[in-house]
C-alpha cells in the first residue's frame, strides 16, 4: 500500500508570529533581524517586502536599498520556539509519527489515518488558523520529496495569483500528487527543485541540456551514474518521483552549543572571557534539560577577515557542568588568540554526548564507590545546579546566584 505523506510549511512563520502580536504590521513592508548598523541580516521578511525583492539572510543594509520605507523587528527566538512547539503539539495530536525538520516545517505520515488526505490537511490548515493565527502551505504526496516539492510549487502558484489580484497575503496553498503521478508532477518543474540538485550540479546538468526534472528522465541511469557518481543514482530515482526515506520521529542529539557573531569586533579579554561563561552556561543548561553529559568541549572563533577555526578537548569523563566546560573553553581561547586580537564569532560547544553518570547505589563494590568518588562530587554538583536553575527561571537569573564561601 502506497504511503501519504504531508508536509507542511508555515508560511513567513517569524513575521506571521510577530502579526500576531501586532496586528498593524499585517499587510506591510517589514522584516524580522538584526539592525543594518549592527550587521544585521534578514531572518524572515513579510509577504510586502518580498514584492519589493528582499529575501531571507540578505543583508538588512541591501534589504533597506530595496525597500527603503522597511521596518525592521527586532528577533525574538524565544517567542518564536514557543510557538512553533504549540504548532507541534497540534501536528502530534493528529498522528505519532512526526519529524519535525525546521522550526516552521515538517512531514506527517497521515498513511494510517481514516479520512481523506485533501480533508486532513485543510483540517489542519484551519485548526492552526483558528487557534494560533498562523498561515501554512501544506503538500500531500506519496512521499517526503515530492510533499515537500508540492508546498513548494503550491505556494509558488498561489502567490502568482495573489499578486495578480493586487493583495497582499500569504499563500495558505494545499496541493496534492495523486499517487501514481509522481514522475508527472515533477516533469515540467526546473531540475534544480529536486533535492540532491546544488549549484555545481545545476550548472553542470544546464551543460548537457537538461534543464526541467523530466530530462533528466530521458537520460539512462547507467549514464546519470558514470557523470555524477552515487548523487547521479539518487537523481534518475529522484527525477522518476522514487524516494524511500520514511518519517524519522526521533533523531539523535549530536552536539549542543551556543554562538555569537559581534555587532562590532572584540578585542576585550574580559568581554570575550564573559561571553564564553555566558555561553558555558546555557550550553551546561541546555545538557541537563535533556538529561545529557558530553566528553568534548569545541571552542569556535572567527576572525574579522572571516578565517573561522574550532580547537576542542576531550574529558576522559562526561559532564554537564558549567564551571568544566567555561574552563576548558577559556583554556582553548588563550591557546588559539594572540593577546589583542579582534574577533568577530565566538561560540562554545559540547560533542561526545550520553546519558550523565550518576550516583551510586546501595548494593555498589567499595571498589567501584572508589572510582566513581568524583563523579558523586558531580552529581551533587548537578542537582545543587538543577534547584538553583529552578529558583531563577521563578524570580529571574539576576537575583538568585550563586555565592563564594569565605
Amino acid at each position: 500500500m502506497p504511503h501519504t505523506i504531508l508536509h507542511i510549511d508555515l508560511d513567513a512563520f517569524y513575521c506571521a508570529v510577530e502579526e500576531t502580536r501586532n496586528p498593524e504590521l499585517r499587510g506591510k513592508a517589514f522584516a524580522v533581524g538584526g539592525k543594518p548598523e549592527e550587521r544585521g541580516v534578514v531572518a524572515s521578511c513579510s509577504y510586502a517586502a518580498r514584492r519589493m525583492g528582499v529575501r531571507s539572510a540578505m543583508p538588512m543594509g541591501k534589504a533597506l536599498r530595496l525597500c527603503p520605507g522597511l521596518f525592521i523587528v527586532s528577533s525574538r527566538h524565544g517567542l518564536y520556539s514557543e510557538v512553533s512547539q504549540q504548532v507541534m503539539k497540534r501536528l502530534h495530536d493528529l498522528t505519532p509519527l512526526v519529524e519535525q525538520i525546521s522550526i516552521d516545517e515538517a512531514f506527517l505520515d497521515i498513511s494510517d489515518l481514516h479520512e481523506a488526505p485533501e480533508s486532513i490537511a485543510h483540517k489542519l490548515q484551519s485548526r492552526i488558523r483558528d487557534e494560533l493565527q498562523l498561515p501554512c502551505s501544506i503538500g500531500l504526496a506519496s512521499n517526503k520529496m515530492v510533499a515537500k516539492i508540492a508546498t513548494e510549487v503550491g505556494k509558488s502558484l498561489a502567490l502568482s495569483e495573489i499578486k495578480a489580484k493586487g493583495e497582499v497575503k500569504p499563500p495558505n496553498a494545499v496541493t496534492v500528487v495523486p499517487f501514481g503521478e509522481e514522475a508527472t508532477f515533477l516533469a515540467p518543474l526546473p531540475a534544480e527543485m529536486l533535492w540532491g540538485v546544488g549549484p555545481k550540479t545545476s550548472a553542470r546538468l544546464t551543460e548537457l541540456g537538461i534543464h526541467t526534472i523530466g530530462d533528466i528522465t530521458k537520460w539512462p541511469d547507467s549514464e546519470m551514474i558514470r557523470m555524477f557518481g552515487e548523487n547521479g543514482r539518487d537523481l534518475a530515482q529522484h527525477s522518476k518521483g522514487i524516494d524511500d526515506r520514511p518519517v524519522v520521529t526521533e533523531r539523535e542529539t549530536k552536539s549542543i552549543s551556543q554562538e555569537i557573531t559581534f555587532s562590532r569586533d572584540v578585542r576585550d579579554d574580559k568581554v570575550l572571557e564573559k561571553t564564553v561563561e555566558e555561553q558555558s552556561a546555557e550550553v551546561a543548561r541546555q545538557l541537563r534539560k535533556n538529561d545529557l553529559a558530553g566528553s568534548t568541549i569545541k571552542l569556535k572563533i572567527r576572525w574579522p577577515d572571516f578565517t573561522t577555526l574550532t580547537r576542542q578537548t576531550t574529558f576522559q569523563h562526561r559532564t554537564d557542568q558549567e564551571d568544566e566546560i567555561a574552563k576548558a573553553a577559556l583554556d582553548l581561547l588563550k591557546i588559539v588568540r594572540k593577546p589583542n586580537q579582534a574577533v568577530r564569532l565566538i561560540g562554545v560547544g559540547v560533542t561526545g554526548l550520553g546519558q550523565p553518570i550518576r550516583q551510586l547505589g546501595l548494593w555498589d563494590t567499595s571498589e567501584a564507590r572508589r572510582r566513581a568518588a568524583v563523579r558523586i562530587d558531580s552529581e551533587k554538583e548537578r542537582k545543587l545546579q538543577e534547584v538553583l536553575e529552578e529558583l531563577q527561571e521563578k524570580y529571574g537569573k539576576n537575583i538568585i546566584k550563586r555565592g563564594n564561601m569565605s
